[in-house]
């Protein structure tokens, strides 16, 4: 957090002005224009978690209510042409009454093993995350490779290794689309206005070195309006990284899905710390991301450090198996424990400048 403290005179000088200088487009068809002043006082009172019983978290089963998906679960769907962004194989699917979701696949996707892991883990603790269900689908009229193209076909193709999304429910606050936020914005968020407090933000920050949370561009991140919350405008904004598909790797220049993406061995060589000392978490910075390295005080490790302890091994093992890691380049669970645990304990015994 060191480098966003250097940096928030100069947010302050050249981000308002622009904020002020009008409004932006529609954060959603049929909502109110937001305009970019509206967007940083948003930031000002956001939060980044809320509390959790970490110990009770069902991270085999993962988020329930509406849209939920048993792990593993068959699921059928039409195909909905629609261009994917991103790099990673993916399609849209209509499971049928207009429920269009996202489906990232294939055996060799690191991000359909690591978005599910990083998404249950951040819900776990706290920090909230799209939820991303483990599943296979039978999807009619789909390419056999979606992401190469090709047209639709007239048949059934079937994607054994599969992951769905569901949105984090609330409102995108944005002045257009895919906005997003940059992690020095995190710096914008002001505690006397109801923010959350630098603790919680270096412990996100921190945690996301931990999951070498590589591909971090602005649009990987939201902010969201939560649903529960009536006030006008919103009290309660909830910011959150929206993307966490390359995680549980080391994180690159360019973000490669073999190297950042659900790989044991690689992540077992990326650090915590760079600079254990002064707490500098190692979070090489990729050329699209905004967070890189980021220095934690120790009011921010001991954050993360409280949360992470209390997870059992018997949830770590509900987490890597639900996610198919033991598939992934056919690593045995016990060593992503293992790995997960060694990590874990550098954070809990380092001692970090306050």
């Amino acid at each position: 957090m060191g480098f966003l403290r250097n940096r928030i005179a100069v947010l302050s000088v050249c981000l308002f002005p622009a904020f002020a200088a009008g409004a932006g487009l529609a954060q959603d068809k049929g909502e109110k224009t937001l305009s970019r002043i509206d967007r940083a006082n948003a930031i000002s009172r956001a939060t980044v978690w809320s509390p959790t019983n970490v110990e009770s978290m069902d991270l085999r089963a993962g988020p329930q209510g509406k849209g939920a998906f048993e792990p593993m679960a068959q699921v059928s769907c039409t195909y909905v042409d629609i261009k994917a962004t991103g790099n990673s194989p993916k399609f849209s699917c209509d499971l049928g009454k207009d429920d269009v979701v996202k489906v990232k696949y294939g055996e060799n996707n690191g991000e359909v093993y690591g978005i599910v892991a990083a998404s249950r883990l951040l819900w776990a603790l706290g920090f909230g995350a799209d939820r991303w269900y483990p599943v296979s689908v039978i999807c009619h009229g789909c390419p056999a490779d979606p992401a190469k193209g090709g047209k639709p076909g007239l048949g059934d193709t079937t994607f054994p290794v599969a992951a769905i999304e569901r949105k984090f429910p609330g409102k995108t606050i944005e002045t257009h689309p895919d906005e997003g936020w940059d992690w020095h914005e995190l710096a914008m968020v002001n505690e006397k206005n109801g923010g959350a407090p630098l603790a919680q933000r270096e412990a996100l920050e921190l945690l996301a070195a931990f999951i070498q949370h590589t591909d971090n561009k602005p649009e990987q991140q939201k902010i969201v309006c939560p649903p529960d919350d009536t006030g006008h405008p919103c009290a309660h904004p909830f910011m959150y990284i929206h993307d966490l598909g390359l995680t549980f790797g080391r994180a690159t220049a360019l973000n490669r899905n073999e190297t950042s993406g659900a790989n044991l061995v690689e992540w077992s060589k990326a650090g915590v710390w760079k600079d254990v000392k002064r707490c500098v978490a190692k979070l090489p910075q990729s050329l699209s991301g905004s967070l890189g390295d980021p220095t934690i005080s120790e009011a921010g490790r001991k954050f993360l450090a409280d949360l992470l302890v209390r997870l059992s091994d018997q949830q770590l093992r509900d987490l890597f198996e639900v996610a198919r890691f033991p598939d992934r380049a056919k690593m045995p669970v016990d060593a992503w424990i293992e790995a997960f645990k060694a990590k874990r304990e550098t954070i809990i015994r380092a001692t970090c400048p306050s």
